[in-house]
């Protein structure tokens, strides 16, 4: 099931985070990179044996707990609240003062590679288990299925899970 957090794609050259983007309008994202820089969860380098470059795909999100204590103190000093955590970590990106992203506790979980040149996995756990060995913020909430039937189980126990209202501040 999809989450409700901004999605975003970070570039490393030899190893440095060289520009972070948002999915924009799905042709043409923001260049969000000294936002990004910001999220204490983001390395600026990556750790031991990595591709030259590499593109990751990942979520930017607001844990629910922090987003609330943000509505709780901007509502106590007048100010208009957020509508949700994905406004919030999207708007927060989106902040022309990096200053004002790294007030806001926001945290980010790689999912995939995009691109890369000299690394080609040949499952999606290999490159989940790539980029946590690069140091990168990973979920523990996924499962290599082995059947359809598996995955199907799995959907089955996420929808439930989801439906349940479990707070997303939980992930990664």
């Amino acid at each position: 099931p999809k989450r409700d957090w901004s999605s975003d794609v970070c570039s490393s050259d030899l190893g440095r985070l060289v520009r972070a983007l948002t999915r924009g309008n799905g042709t043409t994202g923001e260049d969000v990179t000294l936002n990004v820089k910001t999220i204490e969860s983001v390395p600026h380098e990556l750790h031991g044996a990595f591709p030259a470059k590499v593109e990751v795909r990942g979520e930017v999100f607001f844990p629910i707990e922090k987003f609330n204590e943000l509505n709780d103190s901007l509502e106590e000093s007048g100010k208009s609240v957020f509508a949700n955590p994905r406004n919030a970590a999207a708007g927060s990106l989106r902040q022309k003062d990096p200053r004002v992203t790294a007030s806001r506790p926001l945290a980010m979980v790689v999912h995939g590679i995009g691109a890369a040149e000299g690394f080609e996995p040949e499952t999606q756990s290999d490159a989940y288990e790539a980029m946590k060995r690069w140091g990168l913020p990973t979920s523990t909430r996924f499962k290599v299925a082995k059947s359809h039937a598996e995955v199907k189980e799995l959907d089955r126990k996420s929808t439930r899970l989801n439906s349940s209202h479990v707070s997303e501040s939980r992930m990664p």
